[in-house]
C-alpha cells in the first residue's frame, strides 16, 4: 500500500507541462513588409556584391552594345580573378575622368593588361609589337596612339566604336580598383539576348581562309 502510495505521488509530482496558447495570424500587412524588407536586403546584398544591372547610354561601344541595351554585370568573379583582353568592363571614372567633372559609370573593352606594351597604328591595335585581329568593332581606328607600357594594377580600354568613344587613348588608364565588373549577357531587347565578350585574337591564330 505504502509503495503504491509512493508510485501515485511520484507520478502527481511530474510537472504538468504549461498549455501552449494557440498563436494568433500575423496581420498580412505586416507579413507583407517583412517579405518586402527581406526581398530588398537580398537585392542589395546581391547588388552590392554578386551582380547588378546596367544600360548603355551612347554609342561608344557600337556595333557589340546598342543604345538603351540592359546588361547583367558580373561584380563578383573579378574578386578571384584579373581581368582578361577581351572583357567588357564597367568601371568608376578615373581621377582624370572626375577632374574634368565625369561622375558615371564608363562602360569598355579591356585590350591592354598590366606590364604590356599597345600601339595603334594604320587602323590596327598592336600588343607587344604583335597585331590583335578584333571582329568586334565598328571600323578601324583612325588614329595613333603610343607605344605606351600600361602600368601595373591598371588597364588600357577601348570602345568598340573606335573612332566615336572617349577611352583610355584620350585620358589614360583605367585602376583595377575602379572596375566594378564584367558584363556577361545582354536580356534586352529580348530578339538580342545572350552571352557577351567574343575574345580578340592574334593575327597568326587566324586560319587561312
Amino acid at each position: 500500500m505504502t509503495r503504491a502510495k509512493e508510485t501515485v505521488s511520484d507520478i502527481n509530482s511530474q510537472p504538468i507541462p504549461p498549455i501552449k496558447p494557440e498563436l494568433q495570424p500575423e496581420n498580412p500587412w505586416v507579413e507583407a513588409l517583412k517579405t518586402i524588407g527581406l526581398s530588398a536586403i537580398l537585392a542589395i546584398g546581391i547588388r552590392h556584391f554578386v551582380a547588378e544591372a546596367r544600360y548603355i547610354p551612347s554609342g561608344s561601344m557600337l556595333p557589340t552594345l546598342e543604345i538603351n541595351d540592359r546588361l547583367i554585370i558580373d561584380k563578383l568573379s573579378y574578386r578571384f580573378t584579373h581581368p582578361e583582353r577581351g572583357d567588357i568592363v564597367v568601371f568608376y571614372p578615373t581621377q582624370t575622368l572626375q577632374d574634368q567633372n565625369f561622375k558615371d559609370a564608363f562602360i569598355k573593352r579591356v585590350i591592354g593588361l598590366p606590364g604590356e606594351t599597345v600601339e595603334v597604328r594604320g587602323e590596327r591595335v598592336y600588343i607587344n609589337n604583335i597585331p590583335i585581329k578584333e571582329r568586334y568593332i565598328e571600323e578601324g581606328p583612325n588614329y595613333q596612339y603610343g607605344p605606351e607600357l600600361v602600368p601595373e594594377d591598371q588597364y588600357l580600354v577601348l570602345g568598340d566604336n573606335r573612332n566615336n568613344s572617349y577611352d583610355s587613348h584620350y585620358w589614360g588608364f583605367v585602376p583595377r580598383e575602379k572596375i566594378i565588373g564584367r558584363a556577361v549577357i545582354r536580356f534586352w531587347p529580348p530578339n538580342r539576348m545572350g552571352e557577351l565578350n567574343p575574345q580578340p585574337v592574334y593575327i597568326q591564330q587566324i586560319p587561312e581562309e
